[in-house]
């Protein structure tokens, strides 16, 4: 399935949640944060003015960026989870 956000919406696939703490740790599911880190997947076709203008986004496929915590909303995919959030909700991108 193929999906393509809208306006200033981004697709993002998440990065794995880490499995030990840097003390060697195994955490399980229910004590793992979210990540806020991902992929950028699929992006909207810009952001519409009052006057009818599109303003592109500044992110492309394949950035890696940051995001708030508790940011979009997740969705499945053949059976893969992926997120979709607004620009405004990505904080970074990472190099």
């Amino acid at each position: 399935m193929k999906v393509k956000p809208l306006g200033d919406r981004v697709l993002i696939k998440p990065a794995g949640e880490k499995e030990r703490t840097k003390g060697g740790i195994v955490l399980p599911d229910t004590a793992k944060e979210r990540p806020q880190e991902g992929e950028v997947i699929a992006v909207g076709s810009g952001k519409k003015t009052e006057d009818g203008q599109v303003i592109p986004l500044s992110l492309k496929v394949g950035d890696k960026v940051l995001y708030g915590k508790y940011s979009g909303t997740e969705i499945t995919i053949d059976d893969e989870e992926y997120l979709i959030v607004r620009e405004d909700d990505i904080l970074a991108i990472i190099s």
